[in-house]
């Protein structure tokens, strides 16, 4: 079983909502569009539901076109943002109401809505109504609804944005144990990186209606293949300066210099863009072959367990972000430092340097 979408584009009114992809998706793989608002994640979701028809390229379920089929004769079940139940039924009978419309047995239905209740601890609420009972309960109850059809193509489209951090957390924790469960093919759209990695599976980073790479969620964030690829990925965005590499030495601005890994001795010597994420930017010397900044704080949020920092150094502007509770103050000169180990090489065309195979971002995974 695969979902497989080749050529696949659409407009609206004259704007490209989703640029030409091929993507395909396995049985039994969790996916996760990855992406900031507008990039095309809804867009994408539609055009694999059948909600919306593509102006050129296919779509194949297990093998067959199902690119003109109506969603309601397709295989999959959605879970939207804004969840949906029917306020004057129970949580059980909002459970059931799709396999009573498969016209399922009385025993058959009543299993398996205790099956999904018990999943998603919903068993000492199945009498009461979605009224009585809270957002993340009632949330649970729409993902319920939605995967008790035993599907193969499940659909959740930022489930848990609109739930306090704690609910988002505990309903986190168990869409792996579903997906394990099920077999089927789950697509996950979030903007959050750090939701994608805990997900695991594949992730596909999208970017202005482009999808810019597919892979195996931890190849994809420890090496995208290109730098809007790296800023989706990361959160805040990545940091980048502009550095020259001539033989074993990288120079940094403000003359700082530091000796390159086993893969940076290999790029060819010239002009680069290094990036690297906001966790390994640190205060103080650092590790003994560490770059070394002077740099001045701007403004620091304090998160709580965390300390983000916004500091300039030799006139371009970085965060970084700190563990502990940090009381900086702007203005205040700092000392940074930064393993070379941690940085990726971006060529004058984007891409990361060293990398020959660029279209890999296109194949499924």
């Amino acid at each position: 079983m695969s979902l497989r979408l080749q050529g696949v584009s659409k407009s609206l009114d004259g704007e490209t909502h989703i640029h030409p992809v091929d993507l395909e998706l396995k049985k039994g793989t969790m996916n996760v569009l990855l992406g900031p608002t507008l990039a095309g994640k809804t867009s994408l979701m539609r055009l694999m539901a059948g909600l919306d028809k593509p102006d050129t390229g296919t779509i194949h379920w297990d093998g067959k076109d199902v690119t003109g089929d109506r969603v309601q004769n397709r295989d999959i079940a959605m879970v939207y943002q804004q969840f949906v139940n029917y306020p004057s039924m129970s949580v059980y009978d909002n459970i059931a109401s799709p396999l009573k419309l498969q016209k399922r047995s009385s025993d058959e239905i009543d299993a398996k809505v205790h099956e999904m209740a018990e999943l998603l601890q919903l068993t000492p609420i199945l009498d009461r109504k979605p009224h009585e009972i809270s957002g993340g309960q009632q949330q649970r109850c729409a993902m319920a609804r939605a995967l008790v059809k035993d599907v193969g193509l499940v659909l959740m489209d930022e489930p848990l944005a609109n739930l306090d951090y704690k609910l988002r957390e505990e309903i986190r924790d168990e869409i792996p144990r579903l997906f394990a469960a099920s077999g089927s093919i789950f697509v996950y759209a979030t903007t959050e990186p750090e939701e994608a990695l805990l997900l695991g599976g594949n992730t596909a980073t999208l970017w202005e209606g482009r999808v810019t790479q597919f892979g195996p969620s931890t190849d994809v964030y420890r090496r995208p293949l290109d730098e809007i690829t790296a800023r989706v990925y990361s959160d805040p965005p990545m940091n980048f300066v502009e550095v020259k590499k001539h033989g074993a030495v990288t120079q940094f601005p403000g003359d700082q210099t530091a000796r390159g890994t086993a893969d940076q001795l290999q790029l060819p010597d010239g002009e680069y863009r290094a990036g690297f994420r906001a966790h390994h930017l640190e205060v103080g010397e650092g590790p003994l072959d560490a770059v070394r900044f002077d740099a001045t704080l701007i403004v620091t949020e304090i998160t709580g367990s965390e300390t983000y920092i916004h500091v300039e150094v030799a006139g371009q502007r970085w965060i970084g972000l700190v563990p502990g509770v940090h009381q900086f103050e702007p203005g205040q000169e700092l000392q940074l430092s930064l393993d070379p180990r941690n940085l990726l090489f971006f060529g004058a065309d984007g891409n990361l340097a060293g990398t020959p195979n660029h279209d890999a971002r296109k194949r499924g995974a």
